[in-house]
């Protein structure tokens, strides 16, 4: 955990550093690909931001107002992130359109220059976060945000080289437009999961259907109903259902709720369950009290 923080903190320096970097270059240059750069930079310094609130949160302990402690801060977080980018992938995409009216000259060698720094700071960054992403999500999707823009580094070079051999300006707004559909995919993809976590969807990826019969494969469920599935934050799923068992198999019912808890973990990586036992010959709407073998063989004793 420490390990991971330490990464993400280190990356998160480098990202927002070259950020500054691009935007005040772009802006001396003259260069639009350059500051839509910098805006697909901002993409990764916020998604570093997200990964590291994810693991400081996740340490913080529940109150009693707010039982599962504060990791939907993470969510709104992403929220807010997600439609600060899509104003800012909508307004790149205007500044193109209007260099495409208008072309205007780039200063091409700062543009390489900063460009290139770019690249090697995005290079130190995978290498910073490669370590931690194959044992933590968050730190992975961080990653693959900084390869992301390794990418758009190394289109925003070819640009600059274009420009300083052909002069063809016009190369500037096609790759800030490039850059923006980036940006906006992105931006999306925060505000669509972020508004399924909030509204408690199903997990990205999980079907109700494949819990509901993994939980019926278990000897001794007859059925399951009153079924809902959903993310607390990214990474961390949650479960609750009425679990109807067999008669025969009452006395089993704590082992069947076990082995249903270690199923979903392992392989929905459910960490929350909530589930309620009911008995076939339990009347309808009532829920049966099921007591442990070695419960009425003491009250018997007695």
């Amino acid at each position: 955990m420490n390990d991971n923080k330490k990464s993400l903190i280190a990356a998160l320096l480098v990202t927002g550093l070259i950020f500054f970097a691009e935007l005040i270059g772009g802006y001396i240059s003259n260069s639009l690909a350059l500051v839509s750069d910098a805006g697909h930079m901002l993409t990764d310094t916020m998604a570093l931001v997200l990964a590291l609130l994810a693991i400081i949160f996740a340490t913080r302990p529940a109150t009693k107002e707010r039982t599962y402690g504060f990791y939907r801060l993470e969510i709104l977080s992403a929220l807010f992130n997600g439609s600060i980018l899509t104003l800012i992938a909508l307004y790149i995409f205007y500044q193109a359109f209007q260099r495409f009216i208008n072309p205007s000259p780039v200063w091409s060698g700062l543009m390489l220059t900063i460009a290139t720094i770019g690249l090697l700071a995005n290079i130190g960054a995978a290498v910073i976060l490669a370590g931690g992403s194959r044992e933590n999500l968050n730190v992975r999707g961080a990653f693959l945000h900084v390869l992301s823009d390794l990418v758009s580094s190394v289109a925003v070079i070819v640009g600059g080289l274009i420009i300083q051999f052909t002069r063809w300006y016009y190369i500037d707004p096609i790759l800030s437009v490039l850059i923006g559909i980036l940006i906006l995919r992105g931006a999306m993809m925060l505000v669509f999961e972020s508004a399924n976590i909030l509204l408690e969807a199903a997990p990205k990826g999980m079907v109700t259907e494949e819990v509901a019969l993994t939980i019926k494969a278990v000897k001794g469920v007859r059925d399951i109903h009153d079924l809902h599935v959903w993310a607390i934050t990214s990474g961390i799923n949650a479960i609750s259902a009425h679990i109807l068992i067999e008669d025969s198999e009452a006395e089993r019912a704590s082992q069947i709720l076990k082995e249903i808890n270690e199923l979903l973990k392992t392989r929905y990586a459910i960490s929350h369950a909530t589930f309620q036992t009911e008995c076939v010959s339990c009347p309808e709407g009532l829920v049966c009290h099921i007591e442990p073998a070695e419960e009425r063989e003491h009250e018997h004793r007695h």
